[in-house]
């Protein structure tokens, strides 16, 4: 089946789960306008992405079982990736708020749409409660239900946890260079972007499929989701220097945006690499421009990040990330057993990002 194949049949399995969502509100005695809100929500700030954490969930499954999925595995694996969905709307919807964001996915935030304003915080917590709906309804009498319950909880704590830092080394209304560092991008990534975005795909198609905690192949034991996390993290790393460097390099046609890192004083890996090599002159220079709603501005500290040779730079980091996530891989165990580890799941994760340009 083809990418476009792919999320059609993916996109199929929200249209059946949109209607449970807002048939369980409806059950629950709320009003006409209530519902029609609820549909609403679901429908602006759910389905526009690209889709590719929920996706990743069924691909990894299909991946764990080594045949494909029948109606029913589909339909399961489908829920988590969705759950996968809405939590990313949630985070969203709420983080559009907190930065004054003006359009998302190309259309207005939802917070700035006709009659919505604050309203919107509700909205995120509701699109939030929807995936511990779903995973009641489907998932209670499994033996994975907690396991499912856990890791949502705990990777919305630790996106939150990332959130915080950024939000507070980075606010846009006060430009501090001294609160960079490269160790706090490092966790401003892993936290807010790593763990749900690559770690938590992963690990719900793992608990579903049914790997356990440890298993042994040949004389060693394997912890799998330890194993995984050790690749998860770095590769999600990877992914948002990427994203990082994009934004500064690539041109608004090939990016499909224009980039804003440098004027909306975001913490990115090229700022923070350019803090740790240049001169006090340079510095003086990025101290002064960076994080300005300006044109000229912006083109000054380009034109440091060129000094400092950041192309060079960034192609040294990918070439050194790629050989260290390929050496992890292939040092996971791997078995023909059902209910084990296949280092298809990350070999498949690192070549659609690899040298990727937008």
């Amino acid at each position: 089946m083809d990418k476009v194949a792919k999320r059609a049949k993916f996109e199929e399995a929200w249209s059946r789960i949109r209607v449970e969502l807002v048939d369980h509100v409806a059950s629950e005695g709320m009003p006409a306008e209530a519902i029609e809100w609820y549909g609403k929500n679901l429908d602006y700030n759910v389905p526009g992405g690209k889709l590719n954490r929920g996706m990743s969930v069924v691909d990894t499954a299909e991946i764990l079982k080594g045949a494909p999925l029948d109606d029913d595995e589909y339909y399961k694996a489908a829920i988590l990736g969705w759950g996968v969905e809405l939590l990313q709307a949630f985070f969203l919807v709420s983080d559009d708020i907190m930065d004054s964001s003006i359009t998302r996915r190309g259309q207005q935030c939802w917070y700035r749409t006709d009659g919505v304003g604050m309203i919107a915080i509700n909205d995120s917590f509701m699109l939030e409660g929807a995936i511990y709906y779903l995973l009641k309804k489907h998932f209670r009498g499994q033996a994975c239900y907690v396991d499912l319950l856990e890791l949502f909880h705990d990777i919305t704590y630790a996106t939150e946890m990332g959130q915080l830092i950024d939000l507070i080394t980075a606010p846009e209304d006060n430009v501090d260079l001294n609160k960079f560092s490269l160790e706090k991008h490092r966790l401003i990534v892993i936290y807010k972007t790593a763990y749900y975005s690559f770690y938590l795909p992963v690990a719900l198609a793992m608990h579903l499929s049914g790997v356990p905690a440890t298993y042994t192949i040949g004389e060693q034991t394997v912890e799998p989701y330890k194993a995984a996390l050790s690749i998860l993290l770095p590769l999600g790393e990877y992914f948002q220097i990427q994203d990082d460097f994009l934004d500064f390099s690539a041109s608004p046609e090939e990016l499909g945006k224009v980039g804003t890192d440098i004027v909306d004083n975001k913490c990115s890996w090229c700022i923070n690499t350019a803090l740790a090599v240049v001169t006090a002159k340079q510095r003086a220079v990025l101290d002064a421009n960076y994080g300005r709603k300006d044109a000229a501005a912006e083109e000054r500290v380009k034109q440091v990040f060129e000094a400092i040779g950041m192309k060079d730079r960034y192609a040294k980091y990918e070439a050194k990330v790629y050989g260290r996530l390929n050496q992890l891989i292939g040092e996971i165990p791997e078995s023909d057993e059902p209910g084990t580890l296949k280092r298809a799941i990350f070999t498949s994760f690192l070549e659609k990002i690899y040298k990727r340009k937008k």
